[in-house]
């Protein structure tokens, strides 16, 4: 997937990856990468917030595709909608290299304690 973290913490995740290798046959960003990257942050964010000692799991992801990306790198920033003790859940914003809304996603996790070992 080629994805690149920029910036990490429970507040504010930037990371960015290419168009080139995530495309669809007819030459467009496949809107399953986007949520790749979109789950790839919004769990690295849940999992800062969670901290030591816990896991997190993705148990809902939606995403609204606005326009079509085909060249260059897309990025997104994810920040925080809700970060309570059992859930987390992200708004992820993905752009394209002239700054124009790619899509809009949102991922909420599970958080609980990690298996013993």
């Amino acid at each position: 997937m080629g994805i690149e973290f920029l910036e990490y913490s429970a507040d504010r995740i930037v990371a960015r990856m290419p168009v080139e290798g995530n495309r669809q046959p007819a030459g467009l960003l496949h809107g399953g990468a986007s949520c790749v990257l979109a789950e790839s942050m919004g769990s690295m964010g849940a999992a800062a917030h969670a901290g030591p000692g816990r896991m997190v799991v993705g148990v809902d992801i939606n995403a609204t595709h606005h326009r079509a990306a085909t060249a260059g790198y897309v990025t997104g920033v994810a920040t925080p909608l809700h970060r309570g003790r059992t859930m987390a859940t992200y708004e992820v914003v993905i752009t394209d290299e002239q700054d124009r809304r790619v899509c809009t996603a949102r991922l909420s996790c599970l958080i609980r304690d990690a298996p013993p070992g």
